[in-house]
């Protein structure tokens, strides 16, 4: 059995870049399964524990009646999902369910408002809500919408660690899924959060009905940045009764775990997050995205407003696979 090369030799053969091609990443995904999974390993190996997975809860600090047309959310005020609008949370509600969080061994609380873009006034309760996280030795992280330059730096000044602002899918295929907010609006929002160095928390939705080239162009977009995301979820669609995109074929497992590999060669540096749509997935494809460089998750039993599988069938799942908790923030250098 040939062991694997020392982690200079796999650094050597990972390396980061920033100047990828369509033909190279199409290739990537062409890749026999057993060959892909071999080079992503060697990746994640080459700055990563491979046994290690971060882990992360999210709660939403203000839910439903966003003004936005994104096709898979069930928060637009425009789809009647059921879904009950609530106010932003009192901070002390928030704090609470942080230390209920940090108890089950997540390390970063992650907060996300279904806002277009927040108001001023917005973004002092949220810093309220930073900083108390952070008051119990938690990595933060929110999602708040569009952001202006002063709230961008007030959100750096109350020491908030990362802030997640999702691509979704490749520019093509975009409007498709969402006509409120362009693609430049959402790379806006990201120069504007690394310019004031929080970092970056960006990924996208696979499922939605895009196309191989469309997967393969938003991992483009994201691994061809100035810096690569430091955490890159990857969802799977979790369709939503009332949402234009319910009824959307459901995406082969294989394609969803090749994405994922994909993504970990492109980005070897980089928290890849197994994120949405894990209750679809049996323990077995959660393994196989383990193997292919997923080493972050959502953890509890909601995703804003959708569910997520149980904390203890996480524990048994790392029990059973030999993962440990972990939560540094990005790869060793």
């Amino acid at each position: 059995m040939t062991a694997l090369p020392a982690s200079s030799a796999l650094e050597a053969a990972a390396p980061v870049r920033h100047d990828w091609q369509l033909d190279e990443v199409r290739a990537l995904f062409a890749l026999p399964f057993n060959d892909l999974i071999f080079k992503a390993q060697c990746a994640h190996r080459a700055y990563f524990d491979p046994n290690e997975v971060q882990v992360s809860s999210l709660l939403s600090i203000k839910t439903g009646s966003c003004s936005e047309d994104c096709g898979y959310c069930p928060q637009s005020a425009r789809y009647d999902t059921g879904l009950k609008p609530e106010a932003l949370m009192p901070v002390d509600a928030v704090l609470k369910a942080a230390e209920r969080a940090k108890a089950e061994g997540a390390s970063r609380f992650c907060m996300g408002a279904a806002w277009r873009r927040p108001k001023d006034k917005d973004i002092e309760r949220v810093v309220e809500m930073v900083q108390g996280v952070k008051a119990l030795g938690m990595e933060t992280c929110v999602t708040l919408g569009m952001l202006t330059d002063e709230q961008t730096a007030r959100l750096k000044e109350g020491g908030l660690d990362y802030y997640n602002h999702n691509l979704d899918t490749s520019e093509e295929y975009y409007s498709e899924v969402i006509t409120t907010r362009t693609y430049q609006d959402r790379l806006d929002t990201l120069a504007r959060v690394r310019d004031a160095g929080i970092n970056v928390c960006c990924g996208g939705i696979v499922g939605m009905g895009e196309s191989d080239d469309d997967r393969a162009k938003l991992l483009i977009e994201l691994a061809n940045m100035p810096s690569h995301p430091e955490s890159v979820p990857i969802n799977m669609l979790v369709q939503v009764e009332g949402t234009p995109l319910m009824g959307t074929e459901a995406l082969d497992p294989f394609v969803f775990i090749r994405t994922i590999a994909v993504a970990r060669i492109m980005m070897p540096k980089s928290r890849v997050r197994l994120s949405a749509g894990r209750t679809e997935m049996n323990d077995e494809m959660q393994a196989l995205c383990f193997l292919a460089g997923a080493n972050s998750i959502f953890y509890g039993d909601k995703l804003l407003t959708t569910d997520n599988p149980m904390t203890n069938r996480d524990k048994a799942l790392f029990e059973r696979l030999g993962v440990h908790m972990g939560g540094s923030n990005y790869a060793h250098q």
